[in-house]
């Protein structure tokens, strides 16, 4: 693992470098959403996981997260972040998987065809704020323009699994996961059973990438 940290527009963002353990084929660039950090469950259990099947994991700290503050900026400041990251991304030579959950999601949607992404992961995509259905971000989703996996909770209120519109991007389902992917105890499913789906499900889509 090493760190690095790229000067952009927005100011400086950071790089967390998980490489993968093998030659790698793939990289998987991941940032996290407006209201934490790359110590989110998800993206914690990425990169643990998929370094061992091929895929270096890039976790991406949004400048605004860097400096300490506490409230995201508004989305085109996430946007020029994220592009200033790129030039980074695409250093080793390997085809980049733009992703993140949440707001970092919504990023990597809407710059992946400009950027030149192979593909889009987006966990946890806030369709709609909480409650509010009519304020849907289904077109950001569909018009990624690459190849997509939405890894979703199931009770997640930003969107639930059912309220997706027909599209062309894949999705899988964390059954009683919410916006965070965390499952009641009172689950069928365990923690750790709710994050080995996500990462089984996220290895087999970058697999079908080749």
């Amino acid at each position: 693992m090493s760190t690095e940290t790229i000067s952009t527009d927005a100011g400086d963002a950071r790089i967390t470098w998980h490489p993968a353990a093998g030659k790698a084929r793939l990289v998987l660039a991941v940032s996290h959403g407006a209201g934490g950090g790359i110590e989110a469950r998800d993206l914690k259990a990425l990169a643990q996981v998929l370094p061992d099947h091929g895929v270096t994991v890039a976790l991406v700290e949004q400048p605004w997260r860097v400096a300490g503050k506490k409230v995201a900026p508004a989305p085109k400041t996430l946007d020029v972040g994220w592009r200033g990251v790129w030039p980074a991304l695409t250093e080793p030579g390997l085809p980049v998987i733009s992703g993140g959950r949440s707001a970092g999601a919504r990023v990597a949607c809407r710059t992946a065809t400009e950027l030149g992404a192979r593909a889009v992961l987006a966990l946890s995509f806030p369709l709609h704020p909480p409650g509010r259905p009519e304020k849907s971000r289904a077109q950001e989703l569909l018009g990624a323009g690459v190849p997509t996996l939405v890894v979703q909770g199931g009770n997640d209120p930003f969107g639930k699994p059912e309220e997706f519109p027909d599209g062309s991007y894949e999705l899988v389902e964390v059954p009683h996961g919410d916006h965070g992917f965390a499952v009641p105890k009172r689950a069928d499913i365990t923690q750790e059973q709710a994050s080995d789906l996500i990462t089984a499900a996220v290895v087999k889509w970058t697999t079908s990438l080749r």
